[in-house]
């Protein structure tokens, strides 16, 4: 998941470079009075949105199944707890009847 994530934060930080280059040089036009900076950081993060979402593909898929796997042993895990409780239960009742 670290690595999907600092992926994602790469190619927002390529497509800040390159939007805060095209502004620089008069292709793209600034923003209003101080919002420049608040324009080229909005226009990269909506350029690099899409671009994350078909050049991380395979990497989010990765992390979906590292967290489905975590997931499922939870559930195993808190499956096997409640069992146990109830074997105890039922061994207390038992015991105490």
């Amino acid at each position: 998941m670290l690595r999907y994530t600092l992926m994602r934060l790469g190619i927002f930080a390529g497509c800040f470079l390159v939007v805060w280059g095209l502004v620089a040089t008069g292709i793209v036009p600034r923003g209003l009075g101080g919002s420049n900076y608040l324009w080229i950081i909005l226009l990269a993060l909506v350029i690099s949105a899409p671009l994350s979402f078909v050049l991380l593909r395979k990497e989010r898929d990765r992390a979906s199944e590292k967290i489905v796997a975590r997931v499922d042993r939870a559930k195993a895990n808190m499956e096997a707890n409640r069992t146990m409780e109830d074997s105890a239960d039922e061994a207390a009742r038992a015991h105490g009847a």
